[in-house]
C-alpha cells in the first residue's frame, strides 16, 4: 500500500510543478518539466520523502475502523524496510543506465545480448534467457535516449534538497515549503537546474544526503 501511495506523490510532482509554475502563461517551453533531464525527475522524487515521514503520515493515513494512527513500533519498521533490497534496487538502475549509454554509443546493437552482458557485469548473472528486456525500455524512444543516467542524477539533487532543507524544520513547515516553491518549482527552466539548487541550498549541491538516504552514514 506505501508503494501505491509513493507513486501517486511521484506522479502528483509533475501537475504540481505545471500549475506552480511561474511562466506557465509565459514561455511555455520554459514551463512545468521543461529543465535538464538529470534534474527533471528531482521534484518527484522529493515528494516521495513525505511518505515516510510521521508527521506527513497521519495526515494522509488512518485505521479503517477508527482512523487512528499509524502505531509507533509500525511506522518504525516501515521507515526501515525502506532500505530492505535498496542494492538490488540501485544496481537495476546502475543496469539501465549503462545499458541507454551503450547502446547511444555504437550504430548498431544487438539489444538483448548487451543487456543481458551489462546485467551480468552489474549483477555477476546474465538476463534470464530468451529474453529482450529492452523491447519494452519505453524510456529509450520517450524522450530518456541516452540520458536516462538522470533517474539516478535527479535522486541525488532530491534527497540533498529534502535533508538540507526540511529535515530540521519538519515537512509541514511553510517557510521551508516556500523556499522550495519559490527557488525550484517557480522557475521551471528560466533558471539553470545547478542555479536554482544553489539558491535553495545556499552552498554547492553535494551527494552526502543520498548515501545516508541509503544506508551509507559515513
Amino acid at each position: 500500500m506505501n508503494k501505491t501511495v509513493i507513486q501517486l506523490y511521484f506522479s502528483l510532482t509533475s501537475t504540481s510543478v505545471a500549475l506552480l509554475n511561474y511562466h506557465t502563461d509565459k514561455i511555455l517551453r520554459k514551463a512545468g518539466t521543461s529543465v535538464e533531464r538529470d534534474f527533471v525527475e528531482a521534484p518527484s522524487q522529493m515528494l516521495e520523502n513525505w511518505c515516510w515521514v510521521r508527521q506527513s503520515l497521519e495526515l494522509m493515513s488512518g485505521h479503517y475502523k477508527d482512523n487512528s494512527p499509524i502505531p509507533g513500533d509500525l511506522m518504525e519498521k516501515l521507515v526501515k524496510s525502506k532500505l530492505a533490497n535498496i542494492a538490488t534496487l540501485y544496481c537495476r538502475q546502475l543496469i539501465f543506465g549503462l545499458f541507454d549509454q551503450d547502446i547511444h554509443s555504437r550504430d548498431t546493437a544487438d539489444t538483448a545480448q548487451v543487456f543481458s552482458d551489462t546485467h551480468k557485469m552489474v549483477m555477476g548473472t546474465p538476463a534470464p534467457e530468451n529474453t529482450n528486456f529492452a523491447a519494452q525500455f519505453g524510456h529509450m524512444a520517450g524522450g530518456y535516449d541516452a540520458q536516462y543516467y538522470g533517474y539516478m542524477w535527479s535522486k541525488v539533487y532530491c534527497e540533498d534538497m529534502f535533508h538540507s532543507v526540511f529535515t530540521e524544520s519538519g515537512v509541514l513547515d511553510p517557510v521551508a515549503g516556500t523556499k522550495y516553491r519559490t527557488c525550484i518549482l517557480k522557475p521551471g527552466g528560466s533558471v539553470d537546474a545547478f542555479d536554482m539548487l544553489r539558491n535553495m541550498l545556499g552552498r554547492e549541491p553535494n551527494s552526502d544526503a543520498f548515501f545516508r538516504s541509503i544506508g551509507f552514514e559515513n
